[in-house]
């Protein structure tokens, strides 16, 4: 809630950022396209969905949009499989109201961002189709990694990796005679299998769709599975085969973060400077970046690499004071130590919503965990750089955990038979208003139910209930994302540690900008005496409340001597 009134100096000390490139503190919001709005009443968003939410996006004050895949593909992973690297799936609309979208986009300041997926395409696409027929030993199966089986009539896998989404990482093949054949690799599921990259067909291929895209005024790419592509040259065992899926990473460093990868971001970069040169607009490269350490995440992010990479590690982190320092001092040290600035993140469509994440109930989320997850999101808005939003993360939306079996679509489940850490329960399509399902997520005349169920309970989460209550979470982050572009402590910058109570972070931003997050259930002395200008939830002067998280102004007050300043340099 935003606290200082407006006649109290808030909108004088408000300042336009300084000129750096757009994409070093910018938010992001990310629209997970089928689940956003549908235009034409078949209950699957679609992009005449996204163009019509365009106002209410502008309104929250975001920056840009970055669209899930919307490509032909069969879905099996919808649409991480990707069929056409260069269509749209008429399921989501076409090349034309694409274009429309970018034109309404851009007339509205907001960037668009497209989600590319060159780890793996989907069996439908034409190179697997074709290699299926070309047979052992064809240029057309040397785009992927086909291999003989070992054993008694090659009837087992070529080595013994498993499946980030469960069971063998290898598929067998029957050959045109009829006869069991290669195998071939897929990291997630048979209907995705990945590309071997150390083919140059495929980087050509991948440059061509780049250049599609950016041809249609597109401003950059989020890149799935970026630390993948290439996998260790023999293929050997693994030491620990199901490393991958029990942890729903990409730990096996046999098949991913190999070092031949960052001559392929080197090169998408100079692909993008290339547009950058023609007409003065900076196009942005962001990483699914998932490695061991923030120090291994920072040469994704050197000068000549990627712009930016998710930093997963805030997302992964406890609800624990302790525990999120150390990962923002890793990320401030290692990764804005590369000239680069750090991509938060708290929610993403691959991860349980933080009001369910950290509350106590693991239903629909407790009023504790609301509270937790109103503190994080003022917390992220206050670090240096720049920070994503999740649709529905602006509405206080609680994790669907109650789906029926028959309704599942998400692949780990049909691959394992276990509801341990599907997806399901995060991608349910947005309520928007009303009382009952479709909560006005489906707009046509003739309404389909949504493509997964909504609870009764959506209502209490829809936009326009939203928009009216001044303490919601969509007001939270519209006041935040307001000071954030305004004031010139925030966005891009320094963060110097102050001192603070067990159990509560206090950090100054530039001069005077203090924020202050209390992880504790106790309520503690306020880091600055007067009532803060922006807090999470209510917060009298003098006092942070436990849960809670604040901003202030303030040229008093008590640095934290033990650590370093961190400063991310600006370009």
């Amino acid at each position: 809630m935003l606290t200082a009134p407006a006649g109290d100096g808030l909108s004088q000390r408000l300042t336009h950022r300084s000129a750096h490139p757009w994409w070093r503190d910018a938010v992001i919001y990310q629209v997970y396209v089928r689940s956003f709005l549908d235009s034409t009443g078949d209950g699957i968003g679609d992009l005449a969905g996204v163009r019509a939410g365009f106002p209410y996006l502008k309104k929250l004050g975001v920056d840009g949009i970055w669209l899930s895949p919307f490509y032909p593909s069969p879905q099996a992973d919808h649409g991480y499989d990707v069929a056409d690297y260069c269509d749209v799936d008429p399921v989501y609309g076409d090349l034309e109201e694409f274009g429309r979208l970018v034109a309404d986009a851009h007339r509205l300041g907001i960037k668009v961002l497209l989600d590319i997926v060159p780890n793996h395409c989907s069996s439908e696409h034409a190179w697997f189709r074709e290699a299926l027929t070309a047979g052992p030993g064809s240029e057309a199966r040397a785009r992927f990694h086909f291999a003989e089986g070992r054993g008694p009539g090659g009837d087992e896998p070529p080595n013994n990796w498993h499946a980030m989404f469960g069971g063998p990482a290898w598929s067998r093949v029957t050959e045109e005679d009829g006869t069991p054949g290669q195998w071939y690799l897929h990291m997630f599921t048979p209907e995705q299998p990945d590309l071997n990259w150390r083919n140059p067909e495929v980087a050509d291929h991948f440059e061509h769709v780049l250049r599609f895209w950016l041809d249609r005024g597109v401003d950059g790419f989020r890149i799935d599975v970026a630390a993948g592509l290439f996998k260790h040259p023999e293929l050997p065992d693994s030491s620990d085969p199901e490393a991958d899926a029990r942890t729903r990473d990409s730990v096996n460093p046999l098949a991913w973060n190999q070092p031949e990868v960052h001559d392929v971001w080197r090169h998408w970069r100079s692909v993008c400077e290339e547009y950058t040169a023609r007409d003065g607009r900076e196009r942005l490269l962001v990483g699914e970046v998932s490695v061991p350490t923030a120090r291994e995440h920072a040469l994704y992010v050197r000068p000549d690499e990627l712009h930016q990479a998710f930093f997963f590690d805030l997302l992964g982190a406890p609800w624990d004071a302790a525990t999120f320092r150390t990962v923002i001092d890793e990320a401030l040290r290692d990764i804005a130590g590369t000239g680069s600035t750090v991509t938060w993140v708290l929610n993403n469509h691959d991860q349980v919503r933080t009001v369910t994440r950290y509350g106590e109930s693991g239903t629909e989320g407790s009023g504790l965990g609301a509270a937790r997850a109103r503190a994080a999101a003022l917390l992220m808005l206050a670090l240096p750089g720049a920070a994503y939003i999740y649709q529905g993360e602006e509405l206080g939306l609680p994790e669907v955990v109650d789906l029926p079996d028959e309704v599942l679509t998400d692949p780990i489940f049909r691959r394992t038979g276990s509801r341990a850490r599907i997806r399901d329960g995060c991608r349910v399509p947005l309520p928007w208003s009303g009382h009952a399902s479709p909560f006005g997520f489906s707009t046509g005349a003739e309404s389909a139910k949504p493509w997964l169920p909504q609870p009764g309970w959506f209502a209490e989460h829809a936009t326009d209930r939203a928009l009216a209550d001044t303490r919601s979470f969509w007001h939270l982050y519209r006041d935040g994302l307001q000071l954030r572009r305004g004031l010139p402590q925030l966005g891009e910058g320094s963060l110097r540690w102050l001192d603070a109570p067990p159990g509560v972070l206090a950090f100054e931003r530039g001069e005077g900008l203090v924020c202050a997050v209390n992880f504790t259930a106790a309520s503690v002395p306020a880091p600055v005496a007067g009532a803060p200008l922006l807090s999470s939830g209510p917060c009298p002067a003098g006092v942070l409340p436990g849960s809670t998280a604040a901003w202030w102004t303030s040229d008093h007050t008590t640095p934290d001597h033990t650590t370093p300043d961190h400063t991310t340099s600006e370009v």
